[in-house]
């Protein structure tokens, strides 16, 4: 069932945070799904939207932070320390942490970078915010599984085991050379019907579709449409691999250009939505 706020869901909460009373609010939000909570943070003041948010565990404000409108995101964040942001930002995928650190005043970047605590997940978002966020480089994920075509299947299975521990979803298995050039990609029925011993250069599928770093987001859109991807590995100048875009990461650049198309099909000047209100679109024009 949909979940929808209540007027008596507002004042409890309002009535929780009054009396200070965290650990009741910890009860009530917590088998609550991220993005409705942030829909509630969205009803609440500034003031108690982030009394709320310093009460609930970093692995659940970390999501929620991603799904707040831009306004809160950037008020809620202007009240946490380098060190709280930093805790946050361990908790997501690199591409997310990117596009929050983005957000940032150059300083506070440097300091919230600094105060990390995984160095490797550090280096990949300052990796990440070297690119334009229009390009596949802005918006790949950095998160990957990926085997050597050298290996046998009994190694990979090893390796893959290991590295799939820090992502949610594993969508394809990238083959690289020693170079960590691009070389395919394997498939799980493959991997779980052959021999142990047998070399991943005989059973690796050579045919794979990829972007470059620097490929126009709304392209990206439109390979993964045409082909039906779920995911895509992104190669850098040299043909190097070095991160993946999924389904998820590219449904906004659909959003944003059917936006633009409705626009342009109906005369709008300004920048308004396809399910903004008649009156907003009649101002517009």
């Amino acid at each position: 069932m949909e979940f929808k706020i209540s007027k008596q869901l507002i004042q409890e909460l309002e009535q929780l945070i009054q009396n200070k009373n965290d650990q009741q609010l910890e009860v009530l939000l917590n088998d609550m799904h991220h993005a409705d909570i942030a829909e509630i943070l969205d009803e609440l003041d500034f003031n108690e939207a982030t009394y709320i948010f310093k009460v609930l565990d970093s692995e659940k404000t970390a999501e929620i932070l991603l799904e707040l409108e831009d306004d809160l995101r950037e008020n809620i964040l202007s009240r946490l320390s380098p060190k709280e942001i930093a805790e946050e930002l361990d908790e997501l995928e690199t591409n997310d942490a990117a596009d929050i650190i983005a957000e940032l005043s150059q300083d506070l970047k440097a300091e919230v970078i600094s105060e990390l605590l995984d160095v490797e997940h550090a280096k990949d978002i300052v990796d990440l915010l070297r690119y334009d966020e229009d390009t596949a480089g802005g918006i790949m994920h950095k998160e990957l599984v990926k085997v050597n075509e050298n290996w046998n299947v009994l190694t990979c299975v090893k390796e893959m085991r290991i590295q799939a521990e820090n992502i949610s979803r594993v969508h394809s298995i990238y083959v690289v050379d020693d170079e960590d050039r691009l070389k395919g990609r394997l498939s799980l029925k493959d991997l779980l019907t052959t021999s142990s011993r047998t070399p991943i250069n005989d059973v690796y599928i050579r045919k794979l579709n990829s972007v470059k770093v620097d490929t126009e987001d709304v392209e990206v859109a439109r390979i993964m449409q045409k082909y039906d991807l779920e995911a895509i590995p992104v190669v850098d100048e040299l043909g190097r691999l070095v991160g993946r875009i999924t389904i998820d990461d590219i449904v906004d650049v659909i959003k944003d250009e059917a936006d633009e198309d409705y626009q342009l099909a109906a005369g709008i000047s300004k920048d308004v939505e396809a399910d903004d209100s008649i009156l907003e679109h009649t101002k517009a024009r």
